[in-house]
């Protein structure tokens, strides 16, 4: 069985999030959505409110698997027993980013790391950018699942 992890924040979910969940679940037998904490970081929305735009979005998708972790992706890889590591890809400097990260994950372990392209419809799209708008009472909703409640 093939399982993978797709690690991030997810402060919010966004439409570009969900296109590679999509992609992915046709490639692996199971995602695990893996939701990080990181201590200092300041978020939007709680753990537990990440985790429910998550689950609402893909509750009738039985291959997503919505999970919390916290300290480094390998590790937790580790502990749940995948290969691979799923992350998506915007630009360059996404690629140039995430390169670097998978590079030291494979030195370190022997997890492999597989990069999907967003779609165009969804490339401009960042969790940063959405948080932004929710913050300036904007319009958000053309970027986020309706799962995404405010």
């Amino acid at each position: 069985m093939k399982k993978a992890i797709f690690p991030g924040s997810f402060d919010p979910l966004t439409l570009g999030h969900v296109d590679i969940i999509n992609r992915a679940v046709k490639l692996f037998d199971e995602i695990i959505i893996a939701v990080g904490e990181n201590s200092s970081k300041d978020y939007m929305f709680s753990i537990e409110q990440r985790i429910n735009f998550i689950e609402i979005k893909f509750k009738k998708n039985s291959k997503v698997r919505v999970m919390n972790y916290s300290g480094l992706t390998i590790d937790f890889c580790k502990e749940i027993g995948v290969d691979f590591i799923v992350r998506g890809l915007r630009n360059p400097a996404d690629f140039e980013f995430e390169k670097t990260i998978a590079q030291t994950n494979r030195h370190l372990s022997k997890f492999e790391t597989v990069f999907l392209l967003t779609s165009s419809q969804t490339s401009f799209i960042s969790s940063s950018i959405v948080r932004e708008i929710i913050k300036h009472g904007g319009d958000f909703k053309k970027l986020v699942p309706n799962s995404v409640d405010v």
